[in-house]
């Protein structure tokens, strides 16, 4: 009896996940059932070139993949707590996966993450992560990948914990910026805005963007003068929270761009694709001429897309519905990496990725 009763139970709760998380997680054909190959300009993706699969061990979301000074990839494991549990009803506190390319292994880097998403490294070779919510740091941190000490370089912002910090990007001043949303959690929102902010060399931090809807992913182009931002507003704060079969009203969906100055203030918004009224993007990276590789969450049409910077459509890779993207290093840096659903894939470009100067 008891065990029919939890057969039951596990079964409503994987229901009501279903249901309440609507497109975000819906179910999409493998990889070979896509609608056609990777497709578009010869001189951005090769004729022929083909995903391969790497990895498929996640709980539910893989986030964030970045490639280490050690030439290692590395990416977040996004264990959403009301889902990823042992037999005993535990909740599983994130973690972040390193794969080797030399090798074809993944392992565990670190656990608990603290809700890991965007991961990106600096000119030192250190790594900066956002930490979001749901039992997550909502915080910034660095990790000296030397000594492993960790340090926290962005905690509060007048006096409040962040939403959930979503992604980075870094210039080569050795700026961090990152997106604040919040999708899932039960803690509360206290920032007056979902906004981009900027942390400084001297460990200020600025609020520089907030008229973007919910911001995403966030890069800045190899020239320094444009910061590009998706924002992708599924109309909840959390969408674990949400009563079966509610419906929520999806606000900006789109890949914006603004003009960013010397001194690392943005302004000139300007949507450069709108995605609306489906699902718009997540996560992307830039190329060393400015083309942007976007992970577009569109159910109808899930895959990375290439733009030029000015918004034209390049290349299109199909996959399951993408999460984000980054290029690997020296022998790997025209190696597109790409999180998708539970899982680890990569592609051979013809353009290396765009990496910040070493210091």
């Amino acid at each position: 009896m008891l065990r029919g009763h939890r057969l039951r139970q596990k079964r409503f709760y994987s229901l009501t996940f279903a249901v309440a998380i609507g497109v975000w997680l819906i179910s999409v054909p493998p990889v070979g059932a896509q609608q056609g190959m990777p497709s578009g300009d010869p001189s951005i993706i090769p004729p022929g070139a083909k995903l391969e699969k790497l990895f498929e061990g996640g709980c539910v979301l893989t986030e964030g993949v970045a490639a280490g000074p050690d030439g290692m990839m590395y990416f977040s494991d996004i264990t959403f707590t009301f889902r990823c549990k042992d037999e005993k009803g535990a909740m599983e506190a994130g973690h972040i996966w390193r794969y080797d390319p030399k090798t074809g292994k993944t392992t565990i880097f670190r656990s608990p993450s603290g809700m890991s998403n965007g991961i990106k490294f600096d000119a030192q070779g250190n790594m900066i992560v956002a930490e979001g919510a749901d039992f997550g740091g909502r915080r910034v941190t660095r990790t000296d990948m030397t000594t492993g000490k960790s340090y926290i370089i962005a905690g509060r912002y007048n006096g409040d914990p962040f939403n959930a910090p979503n992604d980075i990007a870094i210039d080569e001043k050795g700026r961090i910026y990152f997106s604040d949303p919040r999708y899932l959690g039960h803690e509360p929102v206290l920032q007056p805005v979902m906004g981009v902010y900027r942390i400084d060399p001297d460990g200020s931090i600025h609020l520089i963007i907030t008229d973007a809807g919910k911001p995403n992913g966030v890069a800045i182009s190899p020239d320094q003068k444009t910061f590009y931002l998706v924002s992708n507003d599924n109309g909840a704060t959390g969408f674990d929270r949400l009563p079966q079969g509610a419906k929520t009203q999806k606000g900006v969906m789109a890949l914006l761009a603004y003009d960013l100055a010397p001194d690392g203030t943005a302004s000139n918004r300007r949507v450069l694709v709108d995605y609306s009224p489906e699902d718009g993007p997540d996560g992307l990276v830039v190329d060393v001429e400015g083309n942007l590789y976007v992970a577009v969450r569109n159910v109808k049409r899930p895959g990375i897309y290439v733009y030029s910077p000015e918004g034209k459509e390049l290349a299109f890779i199909p996959t399951e519905v993408p999460t984000n993207v980054g290029f690997g290093r020296g022998a790997e840096s025209k190696v597109l990496y790409i999180t998708a659903g539970k899982s680890l894939y990569r592609i051979k470009m013809m353009k290396d990725g765009y990496r910040l100067p070493s210091r």
